[in-house]
């Protein structure tokens, strides 16, 4: 449940600043008449979205002993990869990515183009939704199924993140955005070598890669909290790759993706960086005289590092 309830909360929090940068834009130029285009493109890739999971989920629980286990570990390695060029992606062009909206926005309203400000949305919402869609069955392959609380989870995840969405369009600044970019780019890093220590895991447990100690490195099974059958172990295990007997190599996979990641994180800064403001004080740029750079740093929305 913690898990989904982060992925979405992240993804969708994400999307939500692109669509509020698109609504933004439309009220801003006195356009509102064509927000019923961008409500159908969003309609649109939630749905394509939720059938992008189902797709997957129906697919690799297909697979079963051999097959399923070195599947699975391709979808882990392969979801883990996807999701720390995510946050680092993000981090260095989330600047760009907002001035590209805009000034897509810009031109389908000039244009009056409703196909376009559709696309603009439906692109937007789309990516981060199969994204949230693959992320999730992969934290879910230790237990072998999206169960309720796993659903529960990424409704929640996905409320907050309306709601957040909302107080920010609305010109609330009880929303820290760079900050929760900031804790949710960590949470991701971690959750992402969770994800591969978890295919290495699979892949042992296949026979395809040996271990110098299948015994464990520690062995806490002892402590009935920490183990996989209990609502602790599993969310641990889910968010965290906790495991609580794992072999040196899954021990080695975490820590080389988690350690140098981290550090790298924290040791680079994106190349402008920008502090977060009201979504609707950043747009229509023709609205206003143009800022400085030090006035930009302040008041740019989409600053999630």
């Amino acid at each position: 449940m913690g898990e989904s309830l982060l992925i979405t909360l992240r993804e969708g929090f994400e999307a939500g600043l692109t669509v509020a940068i698109v609504f933004a834009f439309l009220r801003k130029a006195g356009r509102m008449d064509l927000a019923r285009p961008v409500w159908l493109g969003i309609a649109a890739s939630l749905a394509l979205s939720v059938l992008s999971g189902v797709v997957f989920n129906a697919t690799l629980g297909g697979f079963n002993g051999l097959a399923r286990l070195r599947t699975f570990a391709v979808v882990l390695v392969l979801a883990g990869a996807l999701l720390v060029w995510m946050v680092f992606w993000m981090r260095e062009q989330a600047r760009r990515v907002k001035t590209d909206v805009e000034e897509r926005v810009a031109e389908a309203v000039a244009t009056g183009s409703t196909f376009a400000l559709a696309f603009v949305a439906f692109i937007a919402v789309l990516r981060d939704g199969v994204e949230t869609a693959l992320f999730i069955i992969a934290s879910t392959s230790s237990v072998g199924e999206v169960g309720v609380g796993t659903l529960i989870g990424a409704v929640a995840g996905l409320a907050l993140s309306v709601m957040f969405t909302y107080l920010v369009y609305r010109g609330s600044r009880l929303v820290p955005i760079k900050r929760f970019f900031q804790v949710s780019g960590v949470l991701m890093i971690v959750f992402a070598a969770g994800l591969v220590s978890r295919g290495v895991m699979n892949l042992q447990q296949s026979g395809d890669l040996a271990s110098f100690n299948l015994n464990g490195v520690y062995d806490l099974t002892g402590v009935s909290w920490l183990t996989t059958g209990t609502e602790t172990g599993r969310f641990l295990g889910a968010l965290f790759g906790w495991d609580p007997r794992p072999s040196i190599e899954q021990v080695v996979a975490y820590l080389a993706v988690a350690v140098p990641l981290l550090v790298l994180y924290f040791r680079t800064r994106p190349s402008q960086p920008a502090a977060p403001v009201p979504v609707e004080d950043a747009v229509a740029p023709d609205a206003r005289p143009a800022p400085t750079a030090t006035a930009r740093g302040g008041r740019q929305p989409a600053a999630m590092n």
